[in-house]
């Protein structure tokens, strides 16, 4: 009787390599349905909703940012887990802060530092597992705010929502991953 080899039992729950395909597929679909917002324009052609949009996302990422450098300065062990998250946070600001006036985006440059910077008044868990879970969980909070913000976005504030809520979905995994 021949023996028949059996794979070996994974772990439950998605696979990071279907994760990344999900989210690849989030974004190709943010950019065949995303339109353009010709109302309300502006001299550069930015509609005053896309650059509200885009100011409250990257208000959005200098938080998110600032909640991995609280963690960061709290738990210094971690930095080789979280450092490579926290300047993809970094990156996803400054891409929100690209699409602003020259003057705006210098102003908001320097708010995102003053923001970055690790708070006082900033609570980080004194267990490095539950700060780490609470950066988690603010991780997926935002994308599904960035997901469903994708409806209204005109097309390329949808493009680029989508790609960072994908960011964001793919780094919530990560930061949850040890822990199953």
């Amino acid at each position: 009787m021949p023996s028949y080899l059996t794979a070996p039992r994974s772990r439950p729950g998605p696979r990071r390599r279907s994760l990344l395909t999900g989210a690849a597929g989030v974004a190709s679909a943010a950019l065949l349905t995303g339109c353009t917002d010709s109302a309300g324009s502006d001299a550069d052609g930015r509609s005053s909703a896309a650059r509200r949009l885009r100011a409250r996302a990257a208000e959005e990422s200098a938080e998110l940012l600032g909640r991995y450098d609280a963690v960061l300065a709290a738990h210094p062990s971690l930095a080789g887990r979280l450092a490579p998250l926290r300047a993809e946070v970094k990156k996803h600001a400054e891409a929100f802060e690209d699409g602003r006036a020259p003057a705006a985006a210098s102003a908001s440059a320097a708010g995102s530092r003053a923001a970055s910077k690790p708070s006082s008044a900033r609570s980080v868990a004194s267990d490095p597992k539950k700060a780490v879970g609470d950066l988690a969980k603010a991780e997926r909070e935002l994308a599904d705010r960035r997901g469903a913000a994708l409806v209204d976005a005109p097309a390329a504030e949808a493009r680029l929502l989508a790609s960072v809520a994908a960011a964001g979905a793919a780094h919530a995994y990560l930061l949850t991953e040890g822990d199953k």
